[in-house]
């Protein structure tokens, strides 16, 4: 059998700029190598008790955007977490072998009790027993599957790290019954810069989303932070924001052109943003279009979600066989 890559993404709002150069391209290029897995984590989701509607809707929103963006439901296996009904029993089993002191060193819930310190509330306050335990059913996302890589930023390393851990645990109790997986940290991720300058990111509220109105993307690019200096005057193009998230879209010929215009003068903040929209529009014009017919055909995206989850189970339902028959549940 093909090795397995794993990606899944919370369904948390429209993906933006950001989340496809750091995230949705390089996963979706990982099914030219490996068998990819990809699923929709909504289970995840609701360790923030969202309203309904949204969630369905986010849901819905986060699988149109897979697709548009190029992932091909044919070559990979692209579904639904709650679809599979062996997640949460997994979860337990894994749980069951899972320290308490593990989950305490989680990075989430160490920055909602730190969070809480802050301020010298309730170390606890506002923390439910689904973020705590997100490692375990993230464990069991990552395991269930016999995974062999899952595809992370250097800053979620942990996560796998932990599912490792627990299937560590597991084996030296029952025997070798799960695979081991292995984080995979692309050398070079591509962070680009929100309209503030930071990383971008829904938490800063500072995104450039991918399937928004063409005036929704326009305003946002105009929001783009800069400094005060007028056209005329010389600009540091390394510095500047507009510039930084420019060069993922142009072609590099008219960014080194722009580069020597920043430096050398003669070039408006304004004008450049508007060459940006322009990009940009240009870039995700067909993801766009097909987002929009996804959208508009909800039962097309279900029905795509459904077929990847009877695949994906044809490899959960024996794994998960053989945890209940290790642990003492099936003779």
């Amino acid at each position: 059998m093909a090795r397995i890559s794993l990606t899944g993404i919370k369904p948390t709002g429209s993906p933006h700029i950001g989340n496809y150069f750091g995230m949705y391209k390089q996963a979706i290029a990982l099914s030219d190598t490996y068998l990819g897995l990809y699923f929709v984590a909504d289970f995840h989701a609701l360790t923030t008790t969202p309203n309904p509607k949204d969630l369905q809707q986010d849901i819905y929103e986060v699988a149109a955007a897979w697709l548009a963006l190029g992932l091909d439901p044919e070559k990979s296996i692209f579904f639904l977490q709650s679809d599979v009904p062996e997640i949460p029993e997994c979860a337990w089993f894994l749980a069951c072998s899972t320290a308490k002191g593990l989950l305490n060193r989680a990075h989430a819930y160490k920055a909602a009790i730190d969070k809480n310190l802050e301020i010298d509330r309730d170390p606890d306050y506002g923390v439910n027993a689904g973020l705590y335990n997100y490692p375990v059913l993230m464990a069991a996302d990552i395991l269930l599957y016999n995974s062999d890589i899952v595809p992370v930023g250097a800053d979620q390393r942990q996560h796998v790290e932990i599912a490792r851990d627990i299937a560590e645990t597991f084996n030296r109790t029952y025997g070798k019954v799960i695979k081991l997986p292995e984080a995979y940290i692309p050398e070079a991720v591509q962070t680009i810069p929100g309209i503030d300058g930071r990383k971008m990111s829904k938490s800063y509220n500072n995104t450039i989303p991918i399937f928004a109105s063409e005036k929704e993307t326009r305003k946002q690019i105009m929001r783009i932070v800069t400094d005060s200096k007028t056209p005329e005057e010389p600009k540091d193009p390394e510095s500047c924001n507009v510039f930084q998230i420019f060069r993922f879209f142009a072609p590099e010929a008219r960014v080194e052109e722009v580069r020597q215009q920043y430096l050398q003068g003669g070039l408006g903040y304004g004008t450049l943003k508007q060459e940006l929209f322009e990009h940009l529009m240009n870039h995700f014009a067909d993801a766009r279009q097909k987002f929009d017919t996804l959208m508009d055909n909800k039962s097309q995206l279900d029905a795509i979600l459904k077929q990847g989850a009877e695949k994906v189970r044809s490899i959960a339902i024996p794994n998960l066989k053989r945890m209940r028959k290790a642990v003492g549940i099936d003779k």
